[in-house]
């Protein structure tokens, strides 16, 4: 039976399914954690421990031997997306207030949804955009220096810095533990590299039910034109700004700026981890994870179309490289 395939067919599907069905398991069956306690309880609210050991593996992929030009390319684009996350928070957060707008039909909208959905890309359609594409070596080995951005460790410091949220130094520290440890595993070690790696594709779909089961039908359909909006936004305003980074910064074609404009499953769990270290942020967390939920669909369905729409163009033009590493 083809289960995996099916689920690839949707945009986003390993972590959208799994979510979708943790939300729909809450809807009918709130206590549902509770009822079964033991090992499969603490799962269903267990998205904490999961989340460090996704950011472990994530950190073992992480070479620091890799050449400049790879290391600067990753950089440029870390660096671009999360400060362009960070502008967009604050000029928001001068016009709303914390709990954003709760009424009407952007009810739901809220700095801390802006910041979650614009902070990180979905390295997995990224890499399967640049692997189906000739001649991307470069962009593909670039990725790993920016998946960093998949944490809540940045949005903590955008919150933290614009005044936005108080976070204790030690919610900030815990955030990078996990990334760290494995950074560090990783680069001591090549074979604890190759070993965890590849694991944090697998741990996604048990995050995002955990994510899923702590949320609701009604929260979703709530959130609906904010975060397709959301997602339109992210797809062609850090499209656009990462493409100017990557092709005047990075001096490459701007392709891999285009491929990286989308919002990370991830970032899913973010507003959650958010409101758990800062609970002034808990009216609003729950919003915030449908938005960025919706905002994941959409950029998965918008970015390649965006990104082979660009590719195209750079064929007509004869702007494509023979060899991306010359």
């Amino acid at each position: 039976m083809p289960i995996k395939k099916a689920i690839d067919k949707v945009p986003g599907g390993i972590m959208i399914v799994p979510l979708i069905i943790g939300v729909l398991i809450h809807t009918l069956w709130p206590k549902l954690d509770v009822e079964l306690s033991g090992v499969t309880g603490s799962f269903m609210v267990g998205t904490s421990a999961l989340l460090f050991a996704f950011f472990f593996c994530i950190g073992t992929g992480i070479n620091l031997k890799a050449s400049g030009k790879i290391a600067a390319k990753g950089v440029t684009m870390l660096l671009v997306k999360v400060l362009l996350a960070a502008l967009i928070g604050i000029l928001i957060n001068k016009v709303l207030p914390i709990t954003g707008i709760t009424s009407g039909v952007f009810a739901g909208f809220s700095t801390l949804a802006v910041i979650a959905s614009f902070n990180a890309a979905n390295g997995g359609l990224y890499t399967a955009l640049m692997s189906t594409i000739p001649n991307r070596e470069i962009d593909l080995a670039a990725y790993p220096f920016f998946s960093i951005q998949s944490g809540p460790f940045f949005t903590m410091l955008t919150l933290g810095i614009a005044g936005i949220g108080a976070f204790p130094w030690q919610a900030l520290v815990s955030t990078l533990v996990p990334f760290v440890l494995g950074l560090v595993l990783g680069g001591l070690d090549p074979e604890i590299r190759k070993m965890f790696q590849p694991v944090g594709g697998a741990l996604i779909p048990f995050f995002a039910f955990t994510i899923g089961y702590s949320m609701n039908f009604s929260m979703l359909l709530k959130s609906g034109l904010v975060g397709i909006l959301m997602g339109v936004a992210v797809v062609f305003v850090s499209g656009f700004v990462l493409y100017l980074a990557d092709r005047y910064i990075a001096r490459s074609d701007g392709l891999a700026g285009w491929a990286a404009s989308s919002t990370a499953g991830a970032a899913i769990s973010v507003p959650v981890v958010i409101a758990e270290m800062d609970k002034s942020f808990k009216p609003v967390a729950e919003s915030a994870t449908a938005i960025v939920a919706t905002c994941v669909l959409i950029t998965a369905i918008l970015t390649p179309i965006v990104t082979m729409w660009y590719y195209r163009r750079l064929q007509r033009k004869g702007l494509v490289p023979k060899d991306p590493t010359k």
